[in-house]
Formats: structure tokens, sequence, C-alpha cells
């Protein structure tokens, strides 16, 4: 499983392309950024994560969508704006690797179920499942 562009049809109630420029707000209401980017999973077509822009000549900083949620159209992120502008960087518009999606779920403390070939080095399952990464939505 990968991660794709959004195009197809998307198994959510809020359609992915919809966040992309959308003003995105840490926990405390502090200004994060505008979303760059959505990142999909291609098995299920669900948004995992967003990419957001955090200043003109700032990086972009992915955030879980899970438990983010859309508030008077802006994107909350239930995570401190220090935590959100520490994320690990990989860039935007290209794949995330499997192992760039696990440092992000490490990253915000967000539980993981991993697929088998990476159980060994994990702690015991717990709630999140655990999907591989590929492509931003939105880039083609």
């Amino acid at each position: 499983m990968e991660l794709r562009p959004c195009g197809g049809t998307v198994q959510t109630d809020i359609d992915p392309r919809s966040l992309i420029g959308r003003k995105a707000f840490d926990r405390n209401g502090a200004k994060i950024g505008t979303v760059d980017e959505v990142y999909l999973d291609d098995a299920t077509g669900v948004p995992e994560w967003a990419a957001v822009r955090t200043g003109l000549f700032g990086r972009d900083a992915f955030v879980p969508l899970e438990p983010s949620e859309v508030v008077d159209d802006t994107l909350r992120v239930p995570f401190e704006r220090s935590l959100i502008k520490d994320a690990p960087d990989f860039g935007v518009g290209r794949h995330l690797s499997p192992e760039q999606e696990l440092q992000l779920y490490h990253h915000y403390g967000l539980d993981v179920i991993l697929p088998s070939e990476f159980q060994h080095a994990a702690p015991p399952p717990t709630r999140k499942r655990r999907r591989d990464a590929g492509r931003p939505a939105g880039g083609g």
C-alpha cells in the first residue's frame, strides 16, 4: 500500500483537495501555516497527513490528519506549534517511505500497528493502524 495523489474517489467525509490552502492552527489557536499538500493512503483513499507551509520562507511540516479536524474552514491540529515545527522534514511532492512515516508517528507520539516486516523493531501493537506511505494528493 502507498499514498497517492488525490484524484480518484476518496472514502472520507471531506474532500482532501479542499484542505489545500486552508489555514492550520495548533491546539492553542496559534497559526501554524497553510496546508500545502495532502497525502492519501493508496489502498483506502483516506487522507493520512497534511504538509503545512510554516511561513513565507519556511518549510513544510507534516501533521497527522487523525486526530486533526476541520473547524470553521481551518485545520485544527491537536499538538503544540513547537512540536509541529520540529517535525522531521522530508520535503513535499514526493513519496514518504514507510520509515519516514514511522518517524512522523513517533514524533507525534501516536500509537502504531506495523506490518509484519516492521514488527521486530516496534513496541507492542496498539490502537492506530499503520499504512505504507507514498505520494502527496493534488500533485498530479
